[in-house]
């Protein structure tokens, strides 16, 4: 985390009255001078703004196709910007109302894909800037307010973004304080959110250059973010955004340093908690956290220790004249609670309506269960309980939870409770979950094999025991790296071209969310070069660890998924004692005609290829894919040499929720010279499909393009979209009960059918 110090442009000089005489001859010249200053300081000023313009402009251009003259600019104008900006943090200003104009232009002019670039750009800048303008960050908020009338992603990017500005704009800082918070795992109550960013990387993938340049990045930018100086930045910030020009940065700086580090954590929860208190009370406005902050920015000035206060626990909440600044949200019902044991100190209870189970889990934690004031040890061993019976948790329950961890398109909203007469509806609780955790992953399409494979694996399990699902929250980035040259990304569609596209996702992705290719996709061979460059020897400064600022950048901005279908095959074995296997893919499934063994194998084969020409006969068996979206089951036999199902199109406009199958088909062709052979190109488009071999020969099949999952001496293989676990689990209990029930009913009916895995972008699917 970069300190974000407070430079402003350099004020004009004042001549010194000791300088003056009296016939007002240097004065004249002091006039003169301070004009003078005055021009050069803001011809100045128009240097940077023009200059910071045609960044922009030139960041735009790239989003047109236009892409700069030299190659290796690709994929860095985003982060150049930002990282003048970064070195003179007092620029973001101008940057944020230039980005302001351009938004309002591409509005009017309706370049909507100039929209969703430029909204990352301003709001990457804003949340780091020590000091926005109110008038600036209220033309922001209109802007996103407007986006809500168009489609999708416009609405839910600008639905985000207004609601965090009208944040931003009631509790200066507030972004960046929770930014920091999250990233750096900093403990607070008010904001006890946290998340880790992991890297995975498959060194068999990729060259071990990289590898050691991730880890020496990742070791480097961990040497200025120790918690206390988090902290510090984080109190910083937050004085700059309320005060702005009444901040003495260094001199704050200054005595934050001279601190010990139990005054700084002190500080820190004082800063937040006013920070988080004015962000969540429905009344506050900017003034009023000014004041706060301002209070606060005094006392850390003063030479006084940092005081202590004590909370006066006995008062009840309702007599409390200062809100509760330690919490983030309070629940009524629990604020009910204790409004009415208070009351009933004072007045007597002639009946009491007990809401207690006698279950030991429904019992409240010792955090969320209320203290009645004034409350005496004969009162509180009355209320204990003694003997009760622990419970576990109900399949239902376990199934809820499963439904929460489901993200994606096809969730369905869960059904609402019924109500009994006479008792109003409680508000269903949403699960909280404290942890996130952003899984980065280096590489090609096979690296997202495997993670499709372990998603699967980690769905399966959570089924069978809830246990991450309600407490963590996973989210996948993607980053392609190919070590060939960059002709290989080509598409390709056929595989007897002998180019294969190890990076269609990123391919997909980047046709998509053109954000995404100008940043993440054009890095796709710049990054195993800049691997191999010689190391920096200012690299423990922290300045231009570009690999770890583009990650940043992206787990930051990333929100908007692309969900993947992923596809489970059931493997057949020409040996009848061996178990067929199961497995799933993401990209891709191949197979090939495997090479006969024996010498009688060899000898049937080259006899049936003489009459029959190359390859295998085969049986496909297929289900239709049809725009009304009916079952239609077709069946056909042809002697092929292989196959390709591809599950991501060429084209983003293609439904990405279907197979595209290239089977090389072997038509014989008789003429007067005799018996030939050709290879004709068989294509379809399906969701269910079965491959078996007439003949018994066996052939290979491997899955996303991974030598190291590949079968052999395969005879069958069944393809279809993998189910999500947790609904197969809750069909198969319904199933137990009524054996002729075909229709989804129940909890089903609202669960999502297939398994998901969604893949964050900075747009998602722009239509």
């Amino acid at each position: 985390m970069e300190s974000t110090g407070k430079d402003e442009c350099p004020p004009p000089s004042s001549c010194h009255l000791s300088d003056v005489r009296e016939d007002g001859t240097e004065a004249e010249e002091g006039v003169e001078g301070m004009s003078k200053l005055r021009s050069k300081a803001g011809q100045k000023c128009d240097e940077v703004e023009s200059d910071i313009l045609r960044r922009v402009r030139t960041l735009l251009r790239e989003l047109d196709g236009h892409h700069p003259a030299c190659q290796c600019d690709r994929g860095m104008l985003r982060w150049t910007l930002h990282k003048k900006i970064d070195q003179n943090p007092s620029n973001s200003s101008v940057l944020v109302r230039i980005l302001v104009k351009e938004l309002e232009r591409a509005e009017r002019g309706d370049f909507r894909h100039y929209i969703i670039p430029l909204l990352h750009t301003l709001m990457y800048t804003l949340i780091k800037a020590p000091c926005i303008s109110d008038e600036l960050c209220s033309r922001v908020y209109d802007f996103c307010k407007k986006l809500l009338t168009l489609p999708k992603p416009f609405c839910t990017i600008g639905l985000d973004y207004a609601v965090r500005l009208k944040m931003e704009r009631t509790a200066p800082g507030m972004l960046y304080q929770r930014m920091v918070i999250s990233e750096q795992s900093l403990k607070s109550d008010p904001y006890p959110y946290q998340e880790k960013i992991f890297i995975f990387a498959d060194p068999e993938l990729l060259s071990e250059a990289i590898c050691n340049a991730l880890v020496t990045d990742t070791e480097a930018a961990q040497v200025s973010q120790s918690p206390r100086a988090c902290m510090c930045y984080v109190i910083i910030h937050a004085m700059q955004a309320a005060l702005g020009e009444g901040c003495d940065v260094s001199g704050l700086k200054a005595r934050l340093q001279d601190m010990p580090t139990s005054d700084v954590e002190h500080w820190f929860r004082q800063v937040v908690a006013a920070v988080e208190c004015a962000g969540n009370e429905a009344s506050a406005d900017r003034g009023q956290h000014a004041a706060r902050l301002e209070k606060i920015y005094h006392t850390i000035l003063s030479s006084l220790p940092a005081g202590k206060e004590l909370v006066l626990f006995i008062r009840p909440l309702s007599q409390s004249c200062e809100p509760d600044c330690l919490s983030q949200d309070l629940d009524n019902f629990e604020i009910q609670d204790i409004i009415s044991d208070c009351e009933c100190c004072e007045q007597t209870r002639f009946s009491v309506l007990s809401t207690d189970s006698g279950i030991e889990r429904d019992l409240p934690t010792a955090a969320e269960e209320p203290l009645a004031p004034f409350s005496t040890e004969t009162d509180q061993s009355r209320l204990q309980r003694k003997g009760g019976i622990k419970k576990k948790p109900s399949p239902l329950e376990s199934v809820a939870f499963l439904q929460a961890g489901c993200n994606g398109p096809g969730v369905k909203p869960p059904a609402k409770p019924q109500r009994r007469r006479g008792i109003p509806p409680e508000p269903a609780a949403p699960l909280q979950r404290l942890h996130t955790a952003r899984i980065v992953l280096l590489g090609d399409d096979r690296i997202l094999g495997r993670l499709a494979q372990a998603y699967h694996s980690l769905r399966k399990r959570e089924t069978r025991r809830v246990f991450l699902t309600p407490r963590l929250n996973l989210q996948f980035y993607y980053i392609p790296v190919m070590m060939g040259q960059p002709n290989t990304l080509a598409v390709t569609d056929h595989p007897a071209t002998g180019q294969e596209n190890l990076c269609e996702v990123a391919g997909y992705l980047g046709r998509a969310d053109p954000w995404y290719e100008s940043n993440i996709n054009t890095l796709c061979h710049m990054i195993p070069k800049l691997a191999t460059m010689p190391s920096s020897p200012s690299k423990h400064l922290v300045t231009d660890l570009f690999i770890t600022d583009v990650i940043t950048y992206y787990v930051r901005m990333g929100f908007q998924p692309v969900c993947f279908q992923v596809y489970a095959v059931k493997i057949f074995f020409n040996d009848p004692a061996q178990e067929p296997a199961e497995d799933v893919f993401l990209t891709e499934l191949c197979t090939q005609v495997q090479e006969s063994i024996s010498h009688r194998e060899l000898s049937m084969t080259k006899k049936k290829m003489t009459l029959d020409g190359p390859g295998i006969d085969l049986t496909v068996t297929y289900r239709k894919v049809v725009v009304s979206d009916r079952a239609k089951e077709l069946a056909m036999s042809l002697r092929s040499t292989g196959l390709v199902m591809k599950a991501i199109p060429a084209d983003e406009a293609e439904d990405l929720m279907c197979l595209n199958v290239n089977i090389t088909e072997i038509v014989r062709i008789n003429n007067l010279s005799g018996r030939s052979f050709s290879a004709v190109a068989n294509r379809l488009k399906t969701r269910n499909i079965k491959i078996r071999s007439t003949e018994q020969r066996p052939f290979t099949v491997c899955l996303d393009k991974d030598s190291r999952r590949a079968y052999r001496n395969v005879i069958s293989v069944e393809v279809s979209p993998c189910l999500e676990p947790s609904y197969c689990l809750q069909k198969t209990r319904i199933m137990k009960f009524n054996l002729h029930e075909t229709e989804d009913v129940g909890l089903v009916k609202y669960m999502p059918k297939s398994l998901l895995l969604p893949i964050n972008t900075f747009a998602g699917i722009i239509q």
